[in-house]
């Protein structure tokens, strides 16, 4: 495929809203209504940062609702700043801790909705496109953020870097949770690779009594903030480890956007150009990121934008051309990933990946997320970062084996397709 050049964000928004729409999110079946389409558009909040081959970085990042179901291009000025013509409100829950704002007979007009971030409605205007929505009333840029399941496994992962750099962890300390003793890098590396919740609570726990979490001091925030990065927000967690529903954190208390989250991975990318906005700085020094970037490099879960994991399952449909680990692939092809074995043969899918894909993946019933950085294989250049959050949970997925429908790894496909054609030369 001939090199085109990228140089215009406009352009990738126009490629990302063509891609999305050309699969058709809206007719998903949904296992809550039988298998027929779901009811209402789901949700996606997808973005992108390209780096082409010297030349400055492209980004874009764009979002379907039912509120828009044609989608709304963020508008993001020319320092890659924040968002400034969407208006973010939260997720929720019922007194049963039930997230209701998915269900097939939601009505969002009786909602009462809290706010999160972002101007929105008459202070912004939805960047003009010819597949955008043009309203400009008071609520017309009203996204619903949702839920990033064990994305939130790489806030926690950050923070205990930060901790790192202020010098109240060490990555080889032992740290006991649950009658478990392990090397804090032990619990990390099994809380992003296998994305272990066992692991979590113990990072979470960790960053409570080291005083980086907590209902009165919240560093990770603070940090966050400080960075421009207002939509990552991590609340509610318990002193013991508690970070779901059931602690009273979770939906509706825990936040990511697909632009913050693309860019908290641009500070964290080593071979990345400079982030422009404001604030922007390296996150963590290289030694409290390089194990992470490690750990995102030998995730397991490629079963979200990449599908490399599910090779074996009937039906699969090709992701992003990602890379599986060697080290989660047995003699047979088959990859045991915690406690789940994923069936062979899982080899012909990796033998052609063209990438690797260091990345963080989350999934429930009612949500699906996947971010992280793309670097090519040799001979393949591109070097990109992507970040979904969706509402695409395992409710949608064709197989039991699945995280969601095979509608999001067709995506990450198509979304690599275009990087290739954008970012190297033509061979």
């Amino acid at each position: 495929m001939p090199r085109v050049d990228l140089t215009s964000n406009d352009d990738l928004a126009a490629g990302l809203l063509a891609a999305v729409h050309d699969l058709d999110f809206g007719a998903t079946p949904d296992s809550l209504r039988g298998g027929a389409a779901l009811a209402q558009m789901p949700s996606l909040d997808l973005a992108i940062v390209a780096f082409p081959p010297g030349a400055p970085p492209v980004w874009a990042n764009v979002l379907i609702s039912r509120d828009h179901p044609r989608g709304i291009v963020a508008r993001i000025g020319p320092d890659a700043g924040s968002v400034s013509n969407v208006s973010y409100v939260a997720d929720q829950t019922n007194h049963d801790l039930v997230s209701t704002a998915w269900l097939p007979d939601a009505d969002w007009s009786r909602t009462r909705w809290l706010p999160l971030a972002g101007q929105g409605g008459a202070t912004g205007a939805v960047t003009a496109s010819a597949d955008a929505d043009s309203d400009a009333e008071t609520d017309a840029q009203r996204f619903v953020v949702p839920y990033p399941a064990s994305l939130l496994k790489l806030m926690v992962a950050v923070g205990v870097g930060i901790g790192v750099d202020a010098g109240v962890i060490a990555y080889a300390d032992a740290w006991a949770h649950a009658g478990r003793k392990r090397k804090v890098a032990d619990w990390c590396e099994d809380m992003i690779t296998i994305s272990c919740n066992d692991s979590t609570s113990a990072m979470v726990a960790l960053l409570h009594q080291r005083r980086l979490l907590g209902a009165d001091r919240n560093v990770l925030h603070a940090r966050f903030g400080a960075l421009g990065l207002h939509l990552l927000r991590i609340n509610s967690t318990q002193p013991d480890g508690g970070w779901g529903n059931a602690a009273g954190a979770g939906v509706g208390q825990i936040h990511m956007s697909a632009w913050d989250t693309a860019r908290l991975l641009w500070l964290l990318d080593p071979d990345a150009p400079a982030a422009p906005w404001r604030g922007a700085q390296p996150i963590l020094s290289a030694a409290a990121r390089d194990p992470l970037l490690g750990w995102l490099r030998d995730q397991a879960l490629h079963e979200i934008l990449s599908s490399t994991v599910l090779a074996g399952v009937p039906g699969f449909v090709a992701g992003m051309p990602a890379q599986l680990p060697a080290r989660w692939i047995d003699a047979d092809g088959a990859a045991p990933v915690g406690d789940h074995l994923f069936p062979p043969d899982v080899r012909p899918a990796n033998a052609v990946a063209q990438v690797q894909f260091w990345h963080k993946t989350g999934t429930t019933e009612n949500y699906a997320s996947d971010a992280g950085i793309v670097r090519g294989i040799a001979p393949h250049r591109r070097h990109y970062i992507v970040a979904l959050v969706t509402s695409l949970g395992s409710r949608y997925a064709p197989n039991p084996h699945c995280a969601t429908t095979w509608r999001i790894p067709a995506l990450g496909a198509a979304i690599d397709r275009l990087m290739a054609r954008w970012l190297e030369p033509a061979p």
